[in-house]
């Protein structure tokens, strides 16, 4: 099992879940604060770099043309559906964990430590369901992929081969 900057605590849901609860809470009352909460452009750029001091390592692409996508007609009501959906995994939080306790299941953990999507305690809360789990925090925002393709390919490569 491989997990990349995805939580499965409660507590892993950064500040930016604050608004998505209260969604969650009253949707017709917090949408729109929602919508600009996922949707901006500013948001959108933040979900790729985060709290990253080197921001000229990123292609701005990245944030550009997910805008663009998420901001196509009809993509607001299908993101806000989405969103709101997502509580039924906090939800299922407990159950995740639970499996993980009984099974032990071999798992790598690679997260971004610049990603202000979730909290930076969460990759070590795999430790607490999986104490074997692998896990690896990396100079990176949450969508790792987009800095450090090379170093996920390495880790990946030698977490299969393991698995043998």
């Amino acid at each position: 099992m491989t997990v990349q900057d995805a939580v499965s605590h409660n507590e892993g849901l950064g500040v930016n879940w604050e608004t998505r609860r209260a969604f969650w809470a009253d949707r017709p009352a917090n949408e729109e604060n929602m919508r600009k909460n996922l949707l901006s452009l500013e948001a959108t750029k933040t979900r790729h770099v985060g709290d990253d001091p080197h921001t000229e390592i990123y292609d701005p692409d990245l944030w550009t043309d997910e805008y663009a996508f998420l901001n196509a007609p009809g993509q607001a009501q299908i993101q806000s559906d989405l969103f709101y959906d997502y509580r039924t995994n906090v939800d299922a939080y407990p159950k995740w964990q639970a499996w993980m306790l009984k099974t032990q299941p071999k798992v790598l953990v690679i997260w971004g430590k610049h990603d202000l999507s979730f909290d930076l305690g969460e990759p070590e809360r795999y430790h607490k369901d999986v104490p074997n789990a692998d896990v690896h925090v990396l100079d990176a925002g949450h969508f790792a992929l987009d800095t450090r393709a090379d170093d996920i390919a390495a880790l990946v490569g030698r977490f299969v081969k393991t698995q043998k």
